[in-house]
């Protein structure tokens, strides 16, 4: 099984859809916590497929979007200086900061490059002895282990003029400040499977069952998407909150070991800004004191660097469900993919870069049951 066709079968997916219509008998709120599963329900139109009882939220599980205003304008500041080489993932050279961007800086005349790796920019570093190499660290768990072997491998090989400008962000403590918030409607979740991939299924019990919530690991194909929606429903018409496992070819209970040893060693739980939330608790990761000498925050002096977001964005509203983006009056106006307000326009797992670029313009979606729920083709 090559797992490219197989979770692409529109026949399972009709068979998928028509357990969650026999399931659902009361209205329920799901939540994806992953900007991935986000572009695949949007792309499917899984969410229009569904019986209407069953509404998907979009959650705050873009590693580019939750990036906070004050450490892009770290990034751009960083980068303008002479003698830096600043490399990134190319999705976050768009991304705006207070007034501009890393495309920019570049056009300006800094030295912005895209990698495909951390070790890409540590391989720049050894080539590179007279220059400061700096990678832009940002992301979930899925990163962190790669980000954490680049230094470890900096320190080993002696190179003094490597560091990371570090954003690292953990998906349980954004569960509480999501279930914790007034607003509240999420009545369970489409946990992120790459992400418990890495860190495997420790966290979640206490969060199911502190909230009552069931809380399901789901991975990203369409079929994927669509059982995680059925055994969420399934345990929410029985009254169960608990974890499950509907990506075993991927996850393990236990996770990465390897990959969790080689974080612990190199990063250490902190508070952590969110970009249109705030600051939560325990929800990011920054360098130990043994790897601090490679932290481009202290090395560079930026820490100093406060901002505000934009108010006509209401990216933060969208990032926490409690707004689709065509509920935005700056969507597809004022804020496109060409002059984007906020990150969630123009990153690849950004929300309103998926309603964008799928043509969901209108701010009523159609439901299953009023726009010819049995038209699967979508799926294949």
């Amino acid at each position: 099984m090559k797992y490219i066709d197989e979770f692409n079968d529109p026949r399972l997916a009709r068979r998928l859809l028509d357990e969650i219509r026999a399931t659902a008998t009361r209205p329920w709120a799901l939540m994806e916590v992953c900007g991935g599963q986000t572009h695949s329900i949007i792309r499917h139109g899984i969410d229009q497929l569904l019986p209407e009882q069953v509404e998907l939220i979009h959650g705050p599980g873009c590693p580019v979007c939750v990036t906070p205003l004050e450490v892009i304008d770290k990034a751009l500041e960083i980068a303008s200086r002479p003698g830096v080489i600043f490399c990134s993932f190319g999705d976050m050279l768009r991304v705006p900061g207070t007034d501009r961007d890393l495309f920019r800086v570049k056009g300006e005349g800094g030295d912005v490059r895209v990698v495909y790796s951390p070790l890409d920019a540590l391989e720049l570093a050894r080539r590179n002895p007279d220059r400061e190499v700096v990678f832009f660290a940002i992301g979930f768990e899925t990163t962190a282990p790669a980000n954490a072997m680049a230094v470890h491998q900096a320190r080993r090989l002696g190179l003094s003029n490597f560091s990371l400008l570090v954003s690292h962000v953990r998906v349980p403590p954004a569960v509480e400040a999501i279930m914790t918030a007034p607003e509240c409607r999420v009545q369970g979740f489409l946990a992120a499977g790459h992400v418990c991939s890495v860190m495997g299924m420790a966290e979640y019990p206490e969060l199911a069952e502190r909230f009552r919530v069931p809380l399901v690991v789901t991975g990203f194909e369409p079929l994927d998407i669509l059982e995680g929606i059925r055994l969420a429903v399934r345990q929410l018409e029985r009254g169960e909150h608990r974890v499950e496992n509907a990506y075993p070819r991927a996850v393990r209970e236990e996770g990465n070991p390897a990959a969790m040893r080689m974080i612990e060693e190199v990063f250490e739980v902190t508070d952590r800004s969110w970009r249109g939330i705030g600051r939560i608790p325990s929800s990011g990761w920054r360098l130990t004191d043994a790897f601090r000498a490679y932290d481009a925050e202290h090395r560079f002096d930026v820490s100093g660097i406060r901002t505000e977001e934009p108010a006509e964005c209401r990216a933060g509203e969208v990032l926490q469900g409690l707004i689709k983006p065509t509920e935005c009056a700056a969507f597809g106006t004022t804020c496109t993919p060409r002059t984007p307000l906020g990150a969630t326009m123009v990153s690849s797992e950004g929300a309103c870069a998926a309603y964008y670029l799928y043509r969901r313009m209108n701010t009523a979606a159609p439901q299953a049951g009023t726009a010819a729920p049995q038209e699967v083709a979508p799926v294949a």
